[in-house]
């Protein structure tokens, strides 16, 4: 009979209780990690370590871009920044283009410390103004964003 492995349950019970702004999060930090990781590789001149890590972080931008929903005007800006941070990985990439990349890395951060602010207020609606707006006869937020 095999073990299960208590850090991969943990972890993977961890992704499954979390809030769909919470994983947001969680892709922006990892996208972030593979940029910073790409850095370094382009400096180290290891090409394949630098593809690898610039791979996934593409691959993450496309998934941010695949969870847009609505025809509002905000999502088309979105979708366009998106375009131009998955452009510039691209261009970091095929040319290691050091510039490219910091400028893909600048826009990634201030989306996550965004959204980290998001979270962060979701959180205080969910949970820190939960008893008090029950007293008060309101009802909750189960806002899963």
């Amino acid at each position: 009979m095999a073990m299960n492995n208590p850090y991969a349950t943990y972890k993977q019970t961890s992704i499954e209780t979390k809030s769909k702004g919470e994983l947001t999060l969680m892709l922006y930090d990892g996208c972030i990690k593979f940029i910073k990781r790409a850095e370094i590789a382009i400096h180290n001149k290891n090409l394949e370590e630098k593809n690898t890590n610039l791979i996934k972080a593409q691959n993450i931008i496309r998934e941010l871009m695949v969870t847009l929903q609505g025809d509002s005007s905000l999502v088309g800006n979105m979708m366009q920044l998106y375009d131009f941070i998955l452009t510039k990985l691209i261009t970091a990439n095929t040319d290691n283009d050091v510039e490219a990349l910091a400028h893909a890395e600048e826009l990634v951060t201030e989306f996550r410390d965004t959204w980290k602010e998001v979270v962060k207020i979701d959180r205080q609606n969910r949970h820190g103004n939960g008893v008090q707006g029950r007293q008060q006869g309101k009802q909750p937020s189960f806002s899963q964003q």
